[in-house]
């Protein structure tokens, strides 16, 4: 059973972490790790968010926005 949206508020902060499925490996090198930086950034401009502080791990990231 899916859980139930997120509701999201204006100004407020968020802890966002991404795993891997069965906390396998979700970059490979240094450069998968430089894409997703950069898909972060364009994500970002689009949509008008504070990226605090976040965290790359093998297997999972970490996002404070």
């Amino acid at each position: 059973m899916p859980r139930k949206a997120r509701i999201w508020y204006p100004g407020a902060d968020y802890h966002i972490m991404c795993r891997g499925n069965h906390r396998h490996d979700i970059f490979r090198d240094d450069e998968d790790r430089q894409v997703y930086l950069t898909l972060l950034r364009e994500t970002k401009k689009e949509h008008m968010f504070y990226l605090h502080s976040y965290c790359l791990m093998t297997n999972h990231t970490h996002l404070h926005i």
